[in-house]
């Protein structure tokens, strides 16, 4: 049996990897068996819920009682301290969506990995959707791609680390579309807009022009969209995300365990942070 310790258990992806592992058991062999964060009435729920006996109060509580660790909080700035521990003693970790919310961190977290030799996972649910698939490698119904446009909902005043929380999505969507390029730190230039609600960030990757659009959520949020130009046409699909939208990337996580390596390179897991950290700079640089 794979024991498998969360930690972030306030974000609700924890009641979906608790669902997945524990009460459908999607994967045999593999179970959440330890909760991080302490006594909370969170925590308990989630136990209940689970059938989870074992709560600690710190992430390196868990270093030798579970084999495996998922880090799901909401804000990538504790990501750091939090995966660091685990993947210097050797344990897998998925780091849910953002790595980190700045470089220096998602590079410290990509070096406890190399320290550590242990798979590290980290990506977008929306890299995996069915909308996704259908523009991969779009050139032969629109030419040359020269432009895309990625729009969808996220916050510059999030409490969560700002657009880095949600804004991470449309990210990764621009740079799987793009077969992700990697973006070396400090070599993105964003030209940016702010007026009101909506963000607007303007960059080049790979030689294709990429809008953002990042507009402020409500409680009737705009949808994700992506629009993509090439030479001889325009594809434009609406990416959804249904109630096993994080099934995906556990179950990449969970191959990355038995495999015992990462599926991606630490160019590719590092690219999406350098984009992100270069919009909310240019951001701030706005302000």
């Amino acid at each position: 049996m794979r024991r498998i310790g969360i930690i972030g258990t306030e974000n609700s992806h924890v009641d979906h990897f608790i669902r997945f592992l524990n009460t459908e058991q999607r994967h045999p062999g593999n179970r959440v068996v330890a909760l991080a964060g302490g006594p909370t009435d969170r925590n308990a729920a989630l136990s209940e819920t689970g059938g989870i006996e074992l709560v600690v109060d710190e992430p390196s509580d868990l270093i030798g009682r579970v084999d495996a660790a998922i880090v799901s909080s909401r804000d990538g700035r504790h990501h750091r301290k939090q995966a660091e521990p685990l993947l210097d003693a050797g344990l897998p970790v998925l780091v849910d969506k953002p790595l980190a919310a700045s470089v220096d961190d998602a590079q410290a977290i990509l070096a406890a990995a190399a320290r550590g030799h242990a798979p590290l996972v980290s990506c977008s649910a929306l890299r995996f959707v069915p909308e996704v698939a259908r523009l991969t490698d779009p050139q032969e119904r629109i030419g040359r791609l020269r432009q895309l446009a990625v729009i969808g909902p996220a916050d510059p005043d999030s409490e969560w680390a700002g657009l880095f929380f949600y804004g991470i999505h449309q990210v990764e969507l621009a740079l799987q579309l793009l077969g992700d390029p990697h973006v070396e730190p400090e070599s993105a230039s964003v030209d940016l807009v702010r007026e009101g609600d909506t963000t607007v960030a303007l960059t080049r990757i790979d030689d294709v022009v990429v809008t953002f659009t990042f507009v402020t959520p409500t409680d009737d949020r705009v949808p994700f969209q992506v629009v993509a130009t090439g030479t001889r046409g325009v594809l434009t699909e609406s990416p959804t995300i249904g109630p096993d939208y994080n099934a995906p990337a556990l179950a990449r996580f969970v191959d990355a365990c038995d495999q015992g390596r990462s599926p991606v390179d630490p160019r590719t897991l590092l690219s999406p942070i350098v984009v992100m950290a270069a919009i909310t700079d240019a951001l701030t640089s706005r302000s």
